[in-house]
């Protein structure tokens, strides 16, 4: 599954459920702008962030979605904030958010940042200890969709669709947190067509988004890539097994041209019984 991608246009298009994440009134949205920053003469690129607006009281917010193990990940937080912070000199303060999907992927050392991590600067949230499903708010609940199981994760869905349904009174919040669920449950059941997704969890409109639009069609694209690669691959497998018979004829034995064509000896055996099959046949006519 996209993970980074789907949190950050999650951030990017309901910033209200980042600040109900990190336990602060949705409302806070309203003074921030979600974005990605590139720090100029460095290979550094900020992902995730939430720049102020309005009022210097507000902190920024540096966003790390980390989904796997990284024993580099602080050091490379801490430099991306400072640097950004030596050369835009912000009057406002600032928060790092690090999401984990658990707490076994937060292995780095933090010998030195630990007064860092322990302080108010950081927040390090665990998507599997934030609580029940049902006791969650919908957009915290929607986020929690990532890191269940397949087991679980149906009726986890079927669960939010309702509770979006009902829940959620604006037409275009509720439209875009039910993509954002579709989007996640066609990358984490990537082996189940539209007709299974939509029969499945009830959502006839699915065809209709944007979200599976644009699966369907990276899912042709790589469809027809592996087509095309699987076809290369049958070609030059096919060569080698027509050269099979030459290579006899001229004294190879079968362990020889196993290792010149770099074939399992059961194939270049089929392919010689094969040959001598149509010889046969040929003289038999």
């Amino acid at each position: 599954m996209k993970t980074d991608s789907i949190f950050y246009r999650l951030f990017q298009e309901l910033p209200s459920i980042f600040f109900e994440l990190i336990g602060n009134p949705p409302e806070s949205a309203e003074a921030y702008q979600f974005s990605s920053i590139e720090i100029k003469q460095t290979a550094f690129r900020i992902d995730g962030v939430f720049l102020p607006t309005q009022g210097e009281q507000n902190p920024i917010y540096f966003v790390e979605v980390q989904f796997q193990t990284d024993a580099e990940i602080y050091s490379r937080l801490f430099s991306e904030i400072f640097l950004y912070l030596r050369q835009n000199q912000p009057q406002n303060s600032w928060r790092a958010v690090v999401i984990y999907p658990n707490r076994s992927l937060d292995t780095s050392d933090i010998n030195n940042y630990s007064e860092l991590l322990n302080s108010q600067r950081v927040i390090r949230i665990y998507l599997d200890e934030l609580g029940e499903t049902v006791s969650l708010p919908v957009g915290i609940a929607t986020i929690k969709l990532i890191v269940e199981s397949e087991e679980t994760a149906i009726s986890t869905a079927r669960e939010l669709i309702n509770r979006t349904q009902q829940a959620i009174n604006t037409e275009s919040d509720r439209r875009q947190l039910l993509e954002l669920i579709e989007t996640i449950l066609i990358y984490k059941f990537p082996r189940m067509n539209r007709e299974e997704i939509e029969n499945m969890f009830g959502l006839s409109e699915l065809k209709q988004t944007r979200v599976y639009q644009e699966a369907k069609q990276e899912g042709i694209e790589e469809g027809i890539q592996e087509g095309k690669q699987e076809g290369i691959q049958e070609g030059r497998l096919e060569a080698k097994l027509e050269s099979v018979t030459r290579l006899l004829t001229l004294g190879l034995t079968i362990e020889q041209i196993s290792q010149a064509l770099d074939l399992e000896i059961e194939q270049v055996q089929q392919a010689a019984q094969k040959s001598n099959n149509q010889e046969d046949k040929s003289k038999g006519d």
